[in-house]
C-alpha cells in the first residue's frame, strides 16, 4: 500500500528526470583519477570545474560538449558563471589564482584570458561572486582576504583596461570566507563566524547583528538572510539591522517527501517527525522566494516571507550544489552530478507519462492524490488520460497500485469545480476558466464568434508557449512526436487494436494543424502502400484468391467461385495438411530417437538424426525449389522483394562486420506493420518463390504456414540443436547463414546469440546474419524512433526503462545506437552489464572504440574489486592476451621512443604515459601460469612497456635481466620496494654494480642520441584522458637530479647504507671491485661509519642498564 503524503505537504516536489552519467563519462570523469570538483549553471552553459585542472563548458541545448578550457595552476576550486553576460566565465584553482575567461563564442573566436589575479597565492579560494551589473567578479579564500577582479573586454572598448584598477583587496575578515553575494552595489561577505555587508560605492562596512557564530553558515540576497545556528534564519536590512528571526526548527519536525527517480521507486515515511537542529552551509536564491540550502544527506527549500518549509528532501552525499529557475545541479563526494527539478506533482506525472515510466507516474499520483484531484490539476492530468495511465499497467503483478489508483481517479475533480458562490455570481450567457494563479477568466458569449475563437486561440497559445518555456520543448519536436505517435497507433490498429487515442493536451492552431496534416498523409501513405503490397502479393504467388471469399462473406449477391477454383483450393489445402503431417511425424521421430542415451551423448549418431530431419523441415517450411530456374529481371526482383511482408532484404556483400566501420553497414527493409509481439503462427504468409542466387537472401520472421503451438515449440527445439551441433555447417559457413536466414522464426534468440559467440566465433558471418534478422525484427519498437533522432541521453534512458531486458533485443538496440554515435555510445554500454558482456561489445565495435568500453566498465567497481572483476571477464583465458596486445597498441607512445635500435630499453622511457595503464596494470597483475606470463613479458619488452616488464621480471624471478633494464632505464627509485625490484643479496648488489659499470662504459664510448618527441605529448603529461600514467616526472627535470641516477657511485652508496661502510667496501674489495669515490660519497661513508658507532654505543648502554636493573631486581 502507497502511503499518501499529507495534504500541506503535497504542493511540490523534486523530480530526477535526466540521467547525467552517460555525459561523465562523455568526458572521461566517471574515473577515479580525475573527477568533477566544482560546478556553476546558467541559461546557456553547465560548467563542470575538474581535479585535473581541465573546466568543461556543456551547452545545456542537447547536454553537448562546447569547449575546454586547461589550467596548469592546480585543480579547479570555484567556477561561477557571469549572470548577465554569458560570455565571461570566472575560474579559481588550488594554487590561489583567479582567471576570468571571455569566450567569444559570438564571434568564434578562440577564447582568451581576460584578467589573471594572484592576489590569493597559496590559498584556496572558498566564493567566488559576480557584479550583477558590472563585469567583475569577487573572491573569498580561507584566510579571509576578500578581492575583486575586473574584467577587461573588447566589449568594452579599447584601453577600458587601462583606466581602472584590474585587481583590488577590498578587505579582509577575521576568519575564512564561507559564501559570498552581491546585489546594487552591496557586497555580503559570510564568514565562520560573522555576516558582513559592504556598501562598495561608499566603501562602507556594517556587521550584521552583534552574536557571533561558529561554523560554517551561509547567507543570500533574497533580501538579507543570514543563516544561524540550531535552524535559524536572520532576515536582515541593508544597514546590518536584524529585522527578524526565522525559527525552521519545529517546522521541519515533518516527513521528508520522497524524491522522484528513475533510478528507484519513491518511499514516504510518516512516521518520521523529529524536529532538526541544523547548520545551513550556503543559502541560495531560488526561484523569486524561496531560499535553498542542504547538508551532506537532505536538500531543504524554504519560503521566508511566510516562514514555511516548502519541502525537504533526502539527498545523499551532496557536495555542492548550483541552481537555475526551477532546476537544481547537486554534485556528490562520488564525483557524479544529479539534476532535479521542482515541479508540482501533477506537473510531475504528466512529465513521467511522457517517457512512458507508467509504474512511476502511477506511483506518484497516488502518493500525491490531494494535489491530483484537484480541479486545477485537469489541465495537466484529465481524467481520460489518467484512465490511459491505469490501463498500461500490468494487470497481473500490478493489482494493488491498479486499485489505488482506481480510488484516485474516483475522487478527481471536474475542471469547473471551483467556488459555487462565486460560480452562481456569474451571469448564464457567460462562460469561464480558472486559471493556475486562481483568477477567474471570463468569457462573455455576447459578442462575435469570431472573437471568441481569437480569444480562446489566443490563450491556448500562450498557454501551451508557457508549456513549452517549462519542459524545453521546441515546436518542431512536438511536431515530430505527435505524428509518430499517431502514426504508430495507426500501425497499432491494423494489428488488432480498434482505437487512436486522441493527444492529452492543446496544440496551438500551426502546430495541431501540422500534426493532422502529417498525421493524415502518413495514414494515406501506409494505406496505399498495404494495398499495393496486397495486390502484388495475389499476382506474384500461386495462391487462391482470398479476396473473393472475403468478398462473398460480406456481400449477399458476390458471384461464387468457379468449381475449377473450389477444386484448386481444395487441393492446395489438402496438400499442405499432408505437408504439415510429414513434418510433425519426422519431428516426433526425431525427437523419440534423440531421447534415447546412445544416440544423445554420441555427436555423430545425433548429427545423423538431425541430418535426416533438416530435409523435411527445408521442404515443407523452406522456401519452393523450382526445378527450371530462370531469369529474374531487376524489375520483378524490386517487386518480389517487396513483396515479402515477412522477409528482409540484405545484401551480404555489403553488411559491415563487428570490427569494421557500422557506418557501412546494411540497409534493412523498413516494414512497419511487424511487432516484437506478434506470434510466429498467426502469419500465414508463404515465401513460394526460388533462392536468388548472389541477388538477395532472405531473413523469414515469421512461419510461411500457420503452425500448431505444440509442433513449433518441437521443431524450435530441434533447429536450434541442429545449428548447435552444427550440422548445416557441413555443407560451410554459407550454409549456416541460410539456415539462420530461412529459419530465424523458429530459433530462440539467447541461444543464437551464445552460438555466435562461442561455435561460431571465428565465423563472423553468422553473426552478421544474426544481428540482421534482430535488426529487422525490433524495428517496430519505439526505441528505434528514440534512437534515429539522433539524440544520446534520451536513447540511452528509454533503453533503461525497458527493464528487466531482453539480452537479444537489448543487443540489437546497441548495434543501432553504436552505428549513430560510434565510440560515445560505446563509453555508455557499461551500464548494462551483466547482459551484454565485453564479448558482445567486442563483436559490436572496433578495437580502438572497445578499450574504452573496457576501462570504463573495470573502473566502475571498487578499487579493491578491479582485480578479480577483470579476471572473471577473461573467458576464455585467452582473452587476457588479445586484450593485452590492443591495450598496449592503442593511445601508446611511439616504439622509437620507448626502445633502442637493438631493442633495449631507452634512457627513461618508463616516464611515457599509457594511455591505457590502469588496464595493463591490472592485466598483468591478474594470476596466470607460467606460460601466459612468459608470452606478456616478452609483448611488454616488444611494445617498451617497461613498468610491466619490471613486474613480471619480479614474479619469474629474471632479477638479471630486471636490473640490466633499471641499468638503462637509469631511474634509483625502481630499486625501491613499491613497484620496484630490490635487491636481496649481496651478490645481487654487486651484478648490479657490475651491469651499471658495462652500461656507463658503453654510454661514454657511445654519444647518447637525444629522447624523440612523441605524438602522446611530453612525459610530463599526467596522463591522457584514457588512463593513468606510469610516471609524471618531467624528463629535462629529471635529468639534472644527480640523486636518482643508476651511477656506479649511487649504487655504492645505497649498499653502504643497508650493509655498513666497512662490510660493503670489504665485500667489494675481495670481489676484485675497484671503488672510486668522490669526497661528496666519502663523506657519507665517514657519518655512516660516525652513526654506526653511536648507534652501537647506545645499545650497549641500554643493555648495561637493562642487566644491572634485573641484577637489583634479583638481590
Amino acid at each position: 500500500m502507497i502511503p499518501v503524503v499529507p495534504v500541506e505537504s503535497c504542493t511540490h516536489v523534486l523530480a530526477e528526470f535526466d540521467c547525467l552519467d552517460p555525459l561523465l563519462s562523455a568526458l572521461r570523469l566517471d574515473s577515479g583519477r580525475i573527477k568533477c570538483t566544482c560546478l556553476s549553471v546558467s541559461r546557456k552553459w553547465l560548467a563542470l570545474g575538474t581535479s585535473s585542472g581541465g573546466l568543461h563548458l556543456i551547452q545545456r541545448d542537447g547536454w553537448k560538449q562546447k569547449l575546454i578550457l586547461t589550467h596548469k595552476e592546480g585543480s579547479i576550486t570555484q567556477v561561477s558563471c557571469c549572470p548577465h553576460d554569458e560570455d565571461f566565465i570566472a575560474v579559481a584553482t588550488s594554487q590561489g589564482l583567479v582567471v576570468v575567461w571571455e569566450l567569444h563564442l559570438e564571434r568564434r573566436g578562440r577564447p582568451e584570458r581576460v584578467c589573471v589575479s594572484w592576489e590569493h597565492r597559496g590559498q584556496t579560494v572558498t566564493s567566488l561572486c559576480w557584479d550583477t551589473a558590472a563585469l567583475r567578479v569577487f573572491a573569498g579564500d580561507v584566510g579571509g582576504k576578500v578581492s575583486c577582479v575586473r574584467a577587461g573586454s573588447a566589449k568594452l572598448g579599447k584601453g577600458s583596461a587601462f583606466v581602472m584598477f584590474p585587481v583590488q583587496t577590498i578587505t579582509t575578515v577575521d576568519s575564512r570566507v564561507v559564501q559570498l553575494g552581491y546585489t546594487d552595489g552591496h557586497l555580503m561577505v559570510s564568514s565562520l563566524s560573522r555576516c558582513y555587508l559592504c556598501d562598495t560605492e561608499r566603501e562602507k562596512f556594517w556587521r550584521v547583528g552583534n552574536k557571533e557564530r561558529v561554523g560554517e553558515f551561509g547567507a543570500c540576497f533574497l533580501l538579507l538572510y543570514c543563516a544561524r545556528p540550531s535552524s535559524r534564519i536572520w532576515e536582515s536590512s541593508f544597514s546590518g539591522e536584524v529585522l527578524s528571526t526565522h525559527q525552521f526548527k519545529q517546522l521541519l519536525a515533518c516527513p521528508p517527501l520522497p524524491l522522484v527517480s528513475y533510478k528507484n521507486e519513491p518511499h514516504f515515511n510518516p512516521a518520521q517527525t523529529s524536529p532538526q537542529s541544523l547548520a545551513f552551509p550556503r543559502l541560495l536564491q531560488f526561484g523569486d522566494q524561496n531560499l535553498l540550502t542542504w547538508t551532506d544527506s537532505a536538500i531543504y527549500i524554504f519560503t521566508p516571507h511566510s516562514g514555511q518549509v516548502l519541502l525537504w528532501t533526502e539527498v545523499k552525499d551532496v557536495v555542492e550544489i548550483s541552481v537555475f529557475r526551477n532546476e537544481i545541479f547537486c554534485l556528490h563526494g562520488d564525483g557524479r552530478l544529479s539534476h532535479l527539478l521542482l515541479v508540482s506533482p501533477d506537473r510531475c506525472v504528466e512529465r513521467l507519462m511522457k517517457r512512458e515510466n507508467w509504474t512511476l507516474a502511477a506511483t506518484v499520483c497516488c502518493m500525491f492524490q490531494h494535489t491530483v484531484i484537484t480541479s486545477r490539476a485537469r489541465k495537466s492530468l484529465p481524467i481520460d488520460r489518467l484512465e490511459h495511465l491505469k490501463a498500461q499497467l500490468n494487470s497481473a503483478s500490478q493489482q494493488q497500485l491498479i486499485g489505488q489508483l482506481e480510488e484516485v481517479i474516483s475522487k478527481l475533480e471536474p475542471l469547473d469545480s471551483a467556488c459555487s458562490s462565486r460560480r452562481s455570481s456569474i451571469s448564464s450567457h457567460e462562460s469561464f476558466n480558472v486559471l493556475d494563479c486562481g483568477i477567474y477568466r471570463v468569457i462573455s458569449r455576447r459578442g462575435s464568434q469570431s472573437d471568441d475563437d481569437t480569444n480562446s486561440l489566443a490563450n491556448q497559445s500562450m498557454l501551451e508557449e508557457e508549456r513549452l518555456k517549462e519542459f524545453n520543448f521546441t515546436e518542431e519536436e512536438q511536431v515530430d512526436n505527435d505524428s509518430q505517435s499517431v502514426r504508430g497507433e495507426g500501425d497499432r490498429s491494423d494489428l488488432g487494436l480498434q482505437f487512436l487515442p486522441l493527444t492529452f493536451r492543446s496544440k496551438p492552431p500551426r502546430v495541431a494543424l501540422q500534426a493532422v496534416r502529417d498525421s493524415v498523409s502518413s495514414f494515406v501513405k501506409k494505406t496505399t502502400e498495404k494495398i499495393n503490397t496486397l495486390q502484388m502479393n495475389s499476382d506474384l504467388w500461386p495462391r487462391p484468391d482470398l479476396r473473393e471469399g472475403i468478398q462473398g462473406e460480406v456481400t449477399v449477391t458476390a458471384t461464387p467461385l468457379p468449381e475449377e477454383g473450389e477444386h484448386e483450393m481444395n487441393a492446395e489445402q489438402s496438400s499442405s495438411e499432408s505437408e504439415l503431417q510429414e513434418l510433425r511425424d519426422a519431428t516426433k521421430k526425431a525427437i523419440s530417437q534423440i531421447q534415447n542415451p546412445m544416440v544423445l551423448l554420441d555427436p555423430v549418431c545425433l548429427g545423423d538424426v538431425l541430418q535426416d530431419w533438416a530435409p523435411v523441415l527445408e521442404r515443407v517450411l523452406g522456401p519452393e525449389d523450382y526445378s527450371v530456374p530462370r531469369e529474374i529481371t531487376p524489375l520483378e526482383e524490386e517487386e518480389l522483394v517487396s513483396s515479402m511482408s515477412c522477409c528482409v532484404g540484405v545484401q551480404p556483400e555489403i553488411v559491415a562486420a563487428p570490427s569494421t566501420n557500422l557506418d557501412e553497414s546494411a540497409i534493412l527493409t523498413e516494414e512497419e506493420d511487424l511487432g516484437e509481439t506478434i506470434p510466429c503462427s498467426t502469419a500465414p504468409v508463404r515465401a513460394s518463390f526460388p533462392p536468388l542466387a548472389n541477388h538477395v537472401e532472405l531473413i523469414q520472421l515469421f512461419s510461411p504456414k500457420p503452425l500448431p503451438p505444440d509442433l513449433q515449440a518441437d521443431l524450435s527445439q530441434l533447429a536450434c540443436l541442429y545449428l548447435e551441433m552444427g550440422c548445416p555447417g557441413r555443407g560451410g559457413v554459407e550454409s549456416v547463414c541460410v539456415f539462420l536466414r530461412r529459419f530465424f522464426f523458429l530459433l530462440d534468440q539467447e541461444r543464437v546469440r551464445k552460438m555466435c559467440m562461442l561455435r561460431y566465433r571465428e565465423h563472423r558471418e553468422v553473426l552478421k546474419a544474426y544481428i540482421a534478422g534482430m535488426l529487422e525484427f525490433t524495428q517496430a519498437s519505439k526505441v528505434v524512433e528514440v534512437i534515429q533522432k539522433g539524440d544520446l541521453l534520451k536513447s540511452l534512458r528509454s533503453l533503461r526503462e525497458l527493464q528487466p531486458w531482453n539480452t537479444p533485443l537489448l543487443l540489437s538496440h546497441l548495434y543501432r545506437l553504436y552505428e549513430k554515435h560510434g565510440e560515445l555510445a560505446v563509453r555508455a554500454y557499461p551500464q548494462f552489464y551483466p547482459t551484454i558482456l565485453p564479448s558482445d561489445i567486442m563483436a559490436m565495435a572496433l578495437p580502438s572504440h572497445f578499450l574504452p568500453y573496457l576501462d570504463n566498465l573495470v573502473q566502475s567497481r571498487a578499487e579493491q574489486q578491479r582485480l578479480s572483476f577483470l579476471g572473471s571477464l577473461l573467458q576464455p583465458e585467452t582473452l587476457r592476451q588479445d586484450w593485452l596486445e590492443l591495450a598496449l597498441s592503442q593511445d601508446a607512445p611511439l616504439r622509437d621512443d620507448t626502445l633502442t635500435p637493438d631493442g633495449q630499453p631507452r634512457w627513461h622511457s618508463h616516464f611515457f604515459s599509457w594511455g591505457y595503464g590502469r588496464l595493463l596494470s591490472l592485466l598483468i597483475r591478474l594470476p596466470a601460469d607460467l606460460t601466459s606470463k612468459q608470452k606478456m613479458l616478452e609483448m611488454c619488452r616488444t611494445q617498451g612497456y617497461w613498468m610491466g616488464y619490471l613486474y613480471l621480471c619480479r614474479e619469474l624471478q629474471r632479477r638479471a635481466e630486471a636490473f640490466s633494464a633499471i641499468c638503462r632505464l637509469d631511474d634509483m627509485t625502481l630499486l625501491e620496494e613499491d613497484d620496484g625490484i630490490v635487491p636481496q643479496s649481496l651478490d645481487e648488489w654487486v651484478l648490479l654494480l657490475q651491469l651499471s659499470q658495462q652500461i656507463s662504459s658503453v654510454d661514454e664510448a657511445t654519444p647518447t642520441s637525444p629522447l624523440p618527441s612523441s605524438t602522446n605529448g611530453s612525459c610530463s603529461d599526467d596522463t591522457n584522458s584514457n588512463g593513468t600514467s606510469d610516471g609524471s616526472s618531467d624528463l629535462s627535470n629529471s635529468s639534472n637530479d644527480w640523486s636518482i641516477r643508476v651511477s656506479p657511485e649511487n649504487i655504492i652508496l645505497r649498499l653502504v647504507k643497508v650493509f655498513g661502510p666497512d662490510q660493503a667496501l670489504t665485500a667489494l674489495q675481495e670481489r676484485g671491485i675497484q671503488v672510486d669515490l668522490s669526497s661528496r660519497s666519502t663523506l657519507v661513508c665517514d657519518l655512516l661509519r660516525m652513526a654506526e658507532k653511536r648507534q652501537r654505543a647506545l645499545i650497549q648502554t641500554m643493555l648495561e642498564r637493562c642487566d644491572r636493573f634485573l641484577w637489583s631486581q634479583h638481590a
